[in-house]
């Protein structure tokens, strides 16, 4: 495997000097300058990529193209929103890596409602509590027919936990559920956020998974002529939110997604920690049964609470087996290797590192602390050396 480090450009607080000193090889990255919406350009594609080589580093995946919201509701803009998007990978095929990771999440491209939750360990993680959640929802937003999203309990429970919070932790809240990406300036005001939604009123599941489907259809053959491949990245967390529908978040909705336009430019980023935070989903037996069609490999745990509720768990605890897919991936490889493939090689990252020591007073972007991240990187690549040692020498 490719051991890779997100980095968010030249803002991004954790230098690429530093990730190289992690032991990562390729960088992950994009052009976070550019406005979600306005097409790449080869110039800008190839600075970028200057600079992370001048490092000593590959620029091994783009994360991410944006996939705007007229393309995932089908609305008026979408035929020229899909049109930006081909230029843009037509522009990272003249310059740059050979995969793209997007994703479909309608809004929010993920949710967590606590970005400093005490871990047992001492350091902070990330967590999602579904009754801050329902809190905010229900309290602040006043989402029209929300109720009917939740169990009655959970309601009570949530509106009990909005009135005994003042204002500073409803506002940090607030922040934490609708302030956008890591890395980028894009985020919502309430109002803003609210219209939003309302933008996929009458959008359903089915609907939505068409529209995937017809934009893999129209950007797919694009992507081949680029020389690119495409990898969809799960949901995160993989159910609905907010009333909106998901696209990518079960074995089954891969099997269709990846049947519906069956070229091997269309494939996945494999999310251990997306797909984990599904009870019914095994992500071990996903990167097996879908091996063939990873493109890029997120390796990070979660763990699953009883009530539905989860955090970001160490990269080798949580409810994933991490060995187990660490072993796919390396399988995959060989028989990649023995079939003469270019991508014989899988980028993977570790992600969503927890703060640790004095990285917990450092300004960083959420999940992306260095230390954090390095430790999630060493354990994964003292994983793949034994593996390689025993199993696949």
């Amino acid at each position: 495997m490719l051991p890779c480090f997100r980095w968010f450009g030249p803002s991004d607080p954790v230098s690429l000097e530093r990730i190289r000193q992690a032991g990562a090889t390729g960088v992950v990255s994009a052009l976070h300058d550019v406005p979600a919406g306005q097409a790449w350009t080869v110039e800008g594609v190839a600075e970028l990529r200057r600079r992370i080589e001048a490092a000593g580093l590959t620029w091994a995946v783009v994360e991410s193209v944006p996939v705007p919201d007229a393309i995932k509701s089908g609305g008026p803009d979408r035929a020229a929103a899909i049109d930006t998007f081909k230029r843009s990978l037509s522009a990272v095929g003249h310059a740059g890596p050979r995969v793209v990771c997007y994703n479909f999440m309608p809004v929010l491209d993920w949710t967590r409602t606590d970005l400093r939750w005490r871990h047992p360990s001492g350091g902070l993680a990330l967590r999602f509590d579904w009754t801050d959640l329902a809190a905010y929802d229900l309290c602040a937003l006043q989402r029209r027919d929300a109720d009917a999203d939740y169990p009655a309990d959970l309601a009570v429970r949530a509106r009990e936990r909005w009135g005994a919070m003042d204002e500073a932790a409803r506002g940090r809240l607030e922040r934490t559920v609708i302030e956008g990406l890591p890395g980028s300036d894009a985020g919502y005001g309430r109002a803003e956020f609210a219209r939003a939604l309302a933008a996929y009123d009458g959008v359903g599941a089915a609907e939505l998974q068409a529209n995937l489907a017809d934009f893999l259809a129209e950007v797919a053959p694009a992507a081949a002529d680029a020389g690119v491949r495409l990898a969809l990245h799960p949901d995160d967390p993989p159910f609905p939110l907010f009333g909106l529908p998901r696209a990518a978040s079960t074995a089954a909705d891969y099997a269709r997604i990846l049947g519906a336009v069956d070229r091997p430019e269309n494939g996945m980023t494999l999310c251990t920690g997306s797909l984990g935070a599904r009870r019914d989903n095994d992500p071990a037996a996903i990167a097996e049964r879908f091996a063939d069609r990873i493109q890029f490999a997120h390796l990070r745990n979660v763990t699953l609470e009883p009530d539905g509720c989860f955090y970001e768990d160490e990269h080798l605890a949580g409810g994933t087996d991490m060995v187990a897919v660490v072993d796919s991936l390396l399988r995959e490889e060989r028989r990649r290797a023995e079939a003469g493939r270019a991508d014989a090689e899988i980028p993977m990252r570790p992600d969503h590192g927890h703060l640790l020591a004095d990285d917990a007073d450092k300004p960083t972007n959420p999940g992306y602390s260095y230390i954090g991240r390095l430790k999630g990187l060493a354990e994964l690549r003292g994983v793949e050396t034994a593996l390689r040692q025993r199993l696949h020498p």
